[in-house]
């Protein structure tokens, strides 16, 4: 069907130009099309034929509002380029505090590493881990051997056995040490106690057990004594003779009472508290033994010296040394032990003096021998007596060593049937109501000082009291002066 225009002229030649036309507009290349939506996006406007009025050409734009396109166009521009350079510096914060970060989690993990092994040790040292068959068995018995024979102050062993399988089908083992007993499907952490990795740990922490020094006692956590005097604090009675006393409340840490508990005295024989101290915490065998040398006995024979009865090339255990050092106050065993410990007694006095020190007493107390024997450099006050006297006491090996009233020394060629020990002051002093029951003491005399002592109580009212005295007129008035001060400040009986 032909069509025509109002002329009546035939239009298919000028409608099939029209057509070739139109296919070649829509042929646009890739630069172009980039424009036409560049100017769609932003902003710029294309005007129809229609819309040409004026008759300019179609592609004409306002003037200013393709500048303000442009200006927003490179605002966004300045926008996206400040939070690009934004992002790279946080990025290169990240890096820089990388490596640190990676440095502090590598030692915090070794630091935890050994404070687990620590703990591991630790817990070896502490406990006697035992494999029986099947089973593992932790030893708990005897927590202090019993030093004196015959006496009954070593603490029992606790003994439990537990059955860790619920499993009816599992045979616990027998507990043949008296301890604790874990059955062999136990799994800590992934690890059963039968695996190869338990007998690996098994291993390392007994080749650490071997390599762990024991002294005597241990060293004690327990606090210095520290005690002062208040408007409460009272003067011995009249009946008290001693010129120095101090009685002190170790739990309060108050001075209940005091005469003179500051002035220097030269210490005798309670000088010995510190010996066993520092020789229970440098040697770690009592069973061990030790044989008597002329020079030992020529010392203490020159100097007058008290005596256990040892006798020149006698070989005697340390423990016998112990014994003979506190309950008969002897000479020979003293120096003995200081030989034994520390190689010569002047090493030893070295080591008794950094004791002092590690008790805050080396501004009031200073020592030049082992014994006691009088020096004018060898002194101490009866209140720094009680502190060294707390510290022997919280050491469990001196505790029973102070506390024994009698001792036997072991068999030897010069004694075959050992040597009789009493504590003197202990025995005396047993008979006498003094509200309560002294654990410990230890006695001293020289010229200057006269007859003194320290001893320890345990009160009715479970109290631990110190009591410290010098300058008594003879032993027996000193165990009375003791009483005398334990009856006027220990509660006669436990109020309701």
């Amino acid at each position: 069907m032909s069509k025509y225009n109002n002329g009546g002229s035939y239009i298919e030649d000028a409608q099939a130009a029209g057509n070739e036309k139109a296919r070649e507009a829509s042929q646009l290349s890739a630069e172009e099309i980039a424009a036409v939506l560049a100017e769609s996006y932003f902003g710029g406007r294309v005007v129809g034929a229609a819309d040409n009025k004026s008759g300019h050409d179609m592609d004409t734009y306002d003037v200013e509002e393709e500048a303000a396109a442009e200006e927003e166009r490179a605002a966004r521009r300045r926008q996206r380029v400040q939070e690009m350079r934004r992002r790279k510096k946080r990025q290169e914060q990240m890096r820089r505090l990388m490596l640190p970060c990676a440095v502090v989690f590598v030692v915090f993990v070794i630091l935890a590493g050994l404070g687990i092994r620590s703990l591991v040790v630790r817990h070896r040292s502490q406990q006697d881990l035992r494999r029986g068959e099947g089973a593992i068995v932790v030893d708990t018995g005897n927590l202090e051997s019993n030093a004196a024979g015959g006496e009954e102050s070593s603490v029992a062993g606790v003994e439990s056995e537990t059955n860790l399988d619920a499993s009816p089908q599992d045979e616990s083992t027998s507990n043949q040490g008296g301890g604790m007993v874990f059955a062999n499907s136990l799994n800590i952490a992934g690890c059963y106690f039968d695996s190869t990795i338990a007998d690996t740990i098994s291993a390392e922490l007994a080749r650490a057990e071997a390599s762990i020094v024991r002294t005597l006692g241990g060293r004690s956590s327990e606090p210095r004594l520290e005690a002062s005097e208040d408007r409460m604090t009272a003067s011995p009675g009249s009946e008290v003779v001693s010129g120095n006393a101090v009685f002190i409340d170790v739990e309060a840490g108050r001075i209940l009472g005091q005469r003179d508990a500051t002035v220097r005295i030269s210490p005798a024989s309670m000088t010995k508290l510190l010996t066993v101290l520092v020789a229970a915490e440098h040697i770690t065998d009592p069973d061990e033994v030790f044989e008597i040398t002329q020079d030992i006995i020529d010392y203490s024979y020159i100097n007058k010296c008290s005596a256990a009865g040892f006798e020149v090339g006698e070989k005697v255990t340390v423990r016998d040394l112990f014994y003979g050092t506190v309950l008969p106050s002897g000479g020979e065993a003293a120096v003995g032990l200081a030989v034994y410990a520390a190689g010569s007694q002047e090493a030893f006095v070295g080591l008794m003096n950094e004791k002092l020190d590690e008790l805050g007493l080396s501004a009031t107390t200073h020592f030049t021998n082992c014994v006691g024997i009088y020096d004018g450099n060898h002194y101490s006050t009866v209140y720094d007596i009680a502190v060294i006297m707390k510290a022997a006491y919280d050491n469990s090996f001196c505790r029973e060593v102070l506390s024994a009233h009698t001792y036997k020394t072991s068999i030897t060629e010069q004694h075959p049937e050992g040597i009789d020990l009493s504590n003197l002051f202990l025995r005396r002093i047993e008979d006498r109501d003094t509200y309560g029951e002294v654990l410990c003491a230890k006695t001293g005399f020289v010229d200057q000082s006269g007859n003194c002592a320290a001893s320890l109580e345990i009160g009715n009212d479970e109290k631990i009291y110190i009591c410290v005295t010098a300058h008594s007129t003879d032993s027996w008035q000193c165990m009375r002066d003791h009483v005398a001060l334990y009856q006027q400040f220990v509660p006669k009986a436990i109020s309701d």
